[in-house]
C-alpha cells in the first residue's frame, strides 16, 4: 500500500494567516487541474506570525507535485492526523 506525504508551505509575518487560506485554493485548483486521486488540502494558524498550507499526495504523486509546487518540507501523513 502506497503512503500518503503531507506536503507544506510556510508562511511567516503578519499576513501569514491570509495567505496560507489563499495558497490553499490554488493547491485545490491544482489538484482539479492535474486530476490527482486525493483531495485532501487545508491551512492551520499556528500563531499570529507563523501559518502553514498543505496538501496531502500519494507518494507516487509526490516527486511530481514536488517539481511543480516546491513546497518547504513534507511528512508522512496520518490518517487520523488532525491538519
Amino acid at each position: 500500500m502506497s503512503r500518503k506525504i503531507k506536503l507544506i508551505w510556510d508562511f511567516r509575518g503578519t499576513a501569514s494567516a491570509k495567505t496560507a487560506e489563499h495558497h490553499e485554493i490554488h493547491l485545490k485548483e491544482y489538484i482539479a487541474i492535474e486530476k490527482l486521486p486525493l483531495n485532501i488540502t487545508g491551512f492551520q494558524i499556528l500563531d499570529e506570525m507563523y501559518a502553514i498550507a498543505y496538501m496531502v499526495v500519494m507518494e507516487e504523486n509526490m516527486i511530481q507535485v514536488r517539481d511543480a509546487l516546491k513546497p518547504h518540507r513534507g511528512e508522512t501523513y496520518v490518517e487520523s492526523q488532525k491538519s
